[in-house]
């Protein structure tokens, strides 16, 4: 499939291994049900504290007391900042890789659903979450960002931001990403798709269909 132009990368859960083990290691801790904070983060996705703090409507201290809320009501008294204090993921080497072979010879972008800081808003608070790896993020030639554009992950908008960006049309990208519920709208426009559960497998999957070799 060498009409491929652009490549656009996920962060959290394709560039680094998925915060759903830590908040599943969480939930073990505390005698929850399992994926009890996804079922959290998916109840209202649209409007809940999880989507407005990656749209940076509210800052920490209101996703702190939002989440508590959500989390009370279905069940078990969570603080937000309990879980951003579970967002950071490892590195993956071979994902590194293969951002390193794209680089310079086709149009590389990270898509992510992020929030602010938390260091610039809870000086207070013990939260701990990967910082931007500067190395990394020289890789991509454009980041698009929910925090920064006030629209996340699965709006087809944010999609587009990215199209538009690029100069290409939808046919001319595969996305990566963790979630089929991010990928479907990017499907509907037309990229092609990698749902990302195996890093290599999914390099395997991405090798095919550009016109360079990356693995």
């Amino acid at each position: 499939m060498n009409s491929i132009k652009a490549v656009f990368w996920d962060f959290g859960g394709v560039i680094t291994t998925s915060p759903f083990d830590s908040f599943n290691l969480f939930e073990e801790k505390h005698g929850l049900e399992k994926d009890f904070i996804r079922r959290v983060n998916s109840t209202n996705p649209d409007s809940n504290a999880w989507a407005k703090l990656e749209r940076n409507q509210i800052d920490l201290s209101e996703f702190d007391d939002l989440f508590l809320n959500e989390s009370t009501n279905l069940g078990y008294p969570i603080q937000g900042v309990d879980v951003i204090s579970l967002l950071q993921g490892q590195i993956r080497p071979e994902m590194i890789q293969a951002l390193k072979a794209i680089k310079g010879n086709l149009i590389q972008a990270c898509l992510t659903n992020n929030i602010v800081s938390p260091e610039t808003q809870l000086n207070d608070q013990n939260v701990s979450i990967a910082g931007k790896n500067e190395e990394i993020m020289s890789l991509f030639d454009f980041v698009i960002a929910s925090s920064e554009q006030n629209v996340r992950k699965p709006d087809p908008a944010f999609y587009d931001l990215a199209l538009n960006r690029a100069g290409i049309k939808a046919e001319e990208a595969v996305f990566l990403d963790d979630l089929g519920i991010n990928l479907k709208p990017a499907r509907e426009l037309g990229m092609h798709t990698i749902k990302v559960t195996n890093a290599n497998e999914a390099l395997r999957e991405l090798n095919a269909v550009l016109p360079i070799n990356i693995i």
